[in-house]
């Protein structure tokens, strides 16, 4: 039944949330779906997938502390015009753009394919968060990915030991500082490769310390997979 939902949703005419055209379904139209597509080519790291200057091939962060993941699949940088997307469902609460975050990001996925299907993740919100927006957005994102990429969703698999402030309010170091240690999973994860989602990467912190988490669990690997990497993060 769900999947006759999607697919009745798909062909519900439905705006372009980025410049308005006409579309079927909950999806950019094919012109703002392509320029996104073009800007996600741009040289990244493997690790993080931060944009890099034409000669680097690595980020300094990534090269002098490497991460608990293995790698990041990234749909797009967090600028305008396609951060709109993110604010749409993470400020607007329009869950109507989740799956158009999902389709993005598994375009990304598409193009440089992990080795094996893996096991979805999404990162848990804050209970402040959960509260202000009634939903959890890389736990909605992980949803509509799981059904666009036919990869199994393992939910609530993370869990937080405590709580955080907001994480817009802080730097870098403090960042990498409140998030250590913050997530705990208490699901047997051994040797499943996991696909941790979230919606917008910054300082790579949230994402690490999930990573250990799952690897803490079981996990043979981690590979983040976030609908927005931040241009200048780490």
């Amino acid at each position: 039944l769900q999947a006759m939902g999607r697919r009745l949703l798909a062909q519900v005419p439905c705006d372009c949330p980025l410049c308005g055209a006409r579309v079927a379904g909950a999806r950019l139209c094919e012109g703002c779906e392509t320029d996104l597509a073009d800007a996600s080519f741009a040289p990244r790291c493997p690790r993080c997938a931060l944009r890099l200057e034409p000669d680097a091939l690595h980020c300094t962060a990534c090269l002098a502390r490497p991460p608990a993941f293995v790698r990041t699949i990234a749909a797009f940088d967090y600028e305008a015009p396609a951060d709109t997307l993110i604010g749409q469902l993470k400020t607007q609460l329009r869950l109507s753009a989740a799956p158009v975050l999902a389709r993005l990001l598994a375009h990304a996925v598409w193009c440089e394919p992990p080795a094996q299907a893996l096991l979805l993740v999404a990162v848990p919100s804050s209970r402040a968060s959960l509260r202000r927006r009634g939903m959890n957005p890389a736990a909605e994102i992980a949803r509509s990915l799981a059904a666009q990429l036919g990869w199994p969703w393992l939910r609530a698999a993370l869990r937080r030991r405590r709580e955080t402030p907001r994480q817009t309010a802080l730097g870098r170091q403090a960042r990498l500082a409140g998030a250590r240690g913050v997530f705990h999973c208490p699901r047997d994860l051994r040797g499943r490769h996991v696909g941790l989602v979230d919606d917008v990467m910054t300082t790579a912190s949230t994402a690490d310390a999930a990573a250990r988490a799952l690897l803490a669990a079981g996990a043979a690997s981690v590979t983040v997979l976030v609908a927005a990497r931040t241009p200048r993060g780490r």
